[in-house]
């Protein structure tokens, strides 16, 4: 009872400290512009991924902030005070926004001796799980946690059994040079990731490593309301073009049944309240109604005698809320849509086949407590499939349906807003990209035609495109 009051008292705060600052003048945008339909913001600052839909009535959008608030809450450990109870016992981040910040995506190490906090490591051994998804590590599980418990917080106050990490992980880069067609050279980057300290014995020669950078958050209610006959259809549209889309068909615990991916960088994620549940478990260590048991494999004896926070941490009412602010999160507009280069840049970007798979337009349908999303057209730039990207880009992972090269088209929209809103233009699924012209060339596999026309384009032609990509 305590925790809730403490949890609606900062709830009632975040209303009040949010009221009157949500009106978004849409009238003035230019139709071109709108990136979402009703669902489009005019904001290029720092809260650019982070505002509710214009169309959200009053209690919509009190649910929205609520939403808000637990995204950006800190987690505890019982009985400590200043955040919801149910830290860890392991994890990479005690709340969401700490790795995505403002809503946006994460970035790499600056140093080759800091450890990964918006990076996370995927792991696991060849075979299945029961549902035919990958197969954890009997002693570490499907990720790697580089935080514990430490067994006191900085109040002294005491937390149980001291929980140490599981590893501490690093990056070390490997450049190497390429070549346009008209000489202009860049230089690409490849991570390496070095693994130290691992508390609970080796991993073996047979585990399979994926690194995974933070998404951003915004949109993705729209994406969600995308039907699976159309996303379907546009696999089979792709065909004719010489392009193999395929959808990842995945474990839904919700229902109980294999349904549709469309979230998580190989679309391991059949919806956005399974994904909130997934991250909150696998990256804080939170409990819910359907990952009910801690993250402790059976050899991490001192994370198994940690005491919760609540049973279960994340309790439905927040659940809910967590959603519904994903859900209805709006999407900032497109700009410089009159520019000639824009126009120029969305012609280039056709014809080299890029909007193949990074498809210019969508349609939503309907989404249960939020009615204003269906039949919202939207410019999200992905088509929710997976496409082989190549050697290059292979992690070597499989992940249901997603094989070892395959990855989910990331939507490309507010992509220009990377940098002011989370400081971060990391690119790719590992981040190696540290801009989008490192991204584009990295492109392998069925996108290799795409790649080698813009490596092959006339300077000129390449900043058109980059500004058109910039702006949408």
């Amino acid at each position: 009872m305590l925790r809730r009051m403490i949890r609606n008292f900062g709830s009632t705060l975040c209303l009040l400290a949010a009221a009157g600052g949500l009106a978004i003048d849409q009238d003035r945008l230019d139709e071109a512009a709108l990136s979402a339909g009703t669902f489009t913001i005019d904001r290029i600052d720092r809260e650019a991924y982070s505002e509710p839909a214009p169309v959200l009535d009053y209690r919509q959008r009190e649910k929205f902030l609520r939403g808000r608030h637990h995204f950006n809450q800190k987690w505890v450990v019982f009985p400590s005070l200043g955040g919801d109870w149910g830290l860890g016992p392991t994890f990479i981040a005690d709340r969401c926004s700490g790795c995505h910040v403002g809503g946006g995506r994460g970035d790499t190490p600056k140093s080759a001796d800091q450890q990964l906090l918006s990076v996370l490591v995927r792991i696991s051994i060849p075979g299945q799980d029961e549902h035919g998804g990958p197969k954890p590590h009997p002693n570490y599980g499907d990720q790697i946690q580089t935080q514990g418990l430490m067994g006191q917080d900085r109040d002294a106050t005491y937390l149980g059994e001291r929980v140490p990490p599981e590893a501490n992980l690093y990056l070390d880069w490997q450049e190497t040079p390429t070549t346009f067609a008209d000489g202009e050279k860049i230089m690409l980057r490849r991570p390496r990731l070095r693994v130290e300290k691992l508390n609970f014995g080796p991993l073996g020669a047979e585990v399979m490593y994926s690194l995974r950078i933070a998404q951003p958050t915004f949109g993705l209610g729209l994406l969600e309301a995308v039907s699976e006959a159309d996303i379907l259809a546009l696999a089979e549209k792709q065909k004719a073009q010489g392009v193999n889309g395929h959808p990842n068909y995945v474990w839904d615990g919700i229902g109980k049944r294999v349904a549709l991916g469309r979230f998580g960088w190989k679309s391991n994620q059949p919806s956005i309240r399974q994904q909130i549940a997934a991250a909150l478990h696998g990256d804080i260590g939170v409990t819910s109604p359907l990952f009910d048991k801690e993250n402790c494999p059976p050899v991490q004896k001192d994370c198994a005698y940690q005491p919760p926070g609540n049973q279960p941490e994340l309790v439905e009412a927040d659940w809910d809320e967590l959603e519904f602010w994903t859900q209805a999160l709006a999407v900032p507009a497109r700009r410089n849509v009159g520019d000639p280069d824009f126009k120029s840049g969305a012609r280039l970007f056709a014809e080299a086949k890029c909007a193949a798979c990074h498809v210019p337009e969508m349609k939503a349908g309907a989404l249960p407590g939020l009615a204003q999303i269906q039949g919202q057209v939207f410019h999200a730039y992905t088509d929710l499939l997976l496409h082989d990207m190549g050697e290059e880009l292979a992690d070597g992972r499989p992940d249901f349906k997603a094989g070892p090269r395959d990855w989910r088209t990331p939507p490309l929209w507010g992509l220009g807003l990377s940098q002011t809103v989370s400081g971060s233009t990391a690119m790719l699924h590992d981040g190696r990209a540290r801009n989008v012209i490192e991204a584009i060339l990295w492109h392998g596999g069925e996108a290799e035609t795409a790649r080698e026309a813009f490596r092959n384009m006339p300077k000129a032609d390449r900043e058109a495109l980059l500004k058109f990509l910039s702006s949408i």
